[in-house]
């Protein structure tokens, strides 16, 4: 029977070694932490958004950069599958009103726990505190000291580069000298904002609830929350990577923000000079709009700073925010670049290294938040499987 490596122990590391071990052979997976899946549990903390509902040709639009092989292999395990199998370890899931598929617990540790029972029925080996320090053969140091592996392929699912405390580094890139990879940069984050001290101060921590941002031609509805560094939260994470790329591009970018997307312009307008002359900016965005204490600050600093002839509809409609840097990878939800594709074949396995395949975030891709991410990860992870096994059957 062969024998199969998996390092990295996360969602990818994990379904590799369901599939393999479904198609009966052995696998042991490798983890340099003490215990698995710590990003996934992290994760699971805000209600593990699964996957999303939405159909699949409108999901795979949401993939940067647009690689074949990764939508070929979501398609092959696409939503509905992801959910079937997690409802197959006696995980009911639910769909929320914004499309997002959440296991009906709002956890991850029940799902984790009913998994790794499911993986050690079927034979799959788990060792923790294992650190790659090779792959050809598979190398580990761990707290006995150096051990090597006999396997006969290696699937690697080492992560990406955001997070590192949990386990995923980019550290990899060091076993596989010669190798073509994109420098890591964060993705689903925050960007700098330089608050005055008198906002920082007042308002740091603040939600931003039922806002949309604007950048280059797009809109997105969500929250935020005005850290004391700058801005956060969904409808920021999900244009981190164009506002990311221009930043790069040309040293700054300027979003705006909607403080009350569900009131048009004209309305806005409407409303605010419908109000007493005696009253301050404060109470008529409060009374006419009613904004939040934060959303009058956002407006009065802009009023005070560089917008001040900017008319007050205008602001609450459309106010401009320059940021010239995104968060660091430590604060990142996820990372952009990673192993490139042209280092793969259709089997997932690097051409370069035959019996070497790679799977899941430590690829060159990124999505948004909601259920996106989770998604291609099952899902190269399935793809990685189904090729090592393949070419197993043909080596």
């Amino acid at each position: 029977m062969p024998r199969i490596a998996i390092i990295g122990a996360g969602p990818a590391g994990l379904i590799a070694a369901e599939t393999l071990s479904e198609a009966g052979h052995a696998v042991t997976v490798f983890d340099r932490m003490p215990s698995v899946a710590r990003k996934f549990l992290i994760a699971g903390r805000g209600g593990l958004n699964l996957t999303h509902s939405e159909p699949l040709d409108a999901f795979l639009t949401h993939y940067r950069p647009g690689q074949p092989q990764l939508l070929d292999a979501v398609r092959a395990f696409p939503p509905s599958a992801l959910v079937a199998w997690c409802e197959g370890l006696g995980v009911e899931t639910f769909t929320g009103s914004s499309g997002r598929v959440f296991p009906k617990t709002l956890k991850a540790s029940p799902l984790l726990r009913a998994w790794l029972a499911r993986l050690a029925a079927r034979g799959v080996a788990i060792r923790a505190r294992h650190r790659c320090i090779g792959v050809a053969p598979p190398r580990f140091a761990t707290p006995e000291g150096e051990v090597t592996f006999a396997a006969d392929a290696v699937i690697l699912a080492c992560g990406g580069a955001s997070w590192p405390r949990l386990g995923s580094d980019g550290g990899w890139t060091a076993l596989l000298p010669g190798v073509a990879v994109s420098p890591f940069a964060p993705s689903n984050v925050g960007f700098a904002i330089p608050w005055s001290p008198r906002l920082r101060d007042a308002h740091a921590g603040a939600p931003l609830k039922r806002i949309a941002i604007s950048f280059e031609g797009r809109t997105v509805r969500g929250e935020a929350v005005l850290t004391a560094a700058g801005l956060e939260g969904g409808a920021v994470y999900a244009l981190s990577a164009p506002i990311r790329e221009a930043i790069s591009r040309d040293g700054a970018a300027t979003f705006t923000l909607d403080l009350r997307p569900d009131i048009a312009h004209p309305e806005v307008q409407a409303r605010l000079a419908a109000r007493g002359r005696g009253e301050t900016v404060s109470a008529m965005l409060r009374k006419a709009l009613n904004l939040p204490p934060v959303a009058i600050a956002l407006v009065q600093e802009a009023r005070h700073g560089f917008h001040a002839e900017a008319p007050l509809a205008t602001l609450v409609k459309a106010l401009p925010l320059t940021t010239r840097a995104a968060g660091g990878l430590e604060r990142a939800i996820s990372s952009a670049g990673g192993l490139l594709w042209d280092e793969l074949d259709a089997r997932f396995m690097l051409g370069a290294h035959p019996g070497l395949f790679a799977c899941g975030e430590m690829l060159d891709w990124e999505a948004p938040t909601g259920g996106y991410l989770l998604q291609a990860c099952f899902a190269s992870g399935v793809a990685a499987a189904r090729g090592c096994a393949a070419w197993l059957e043909v080596r």
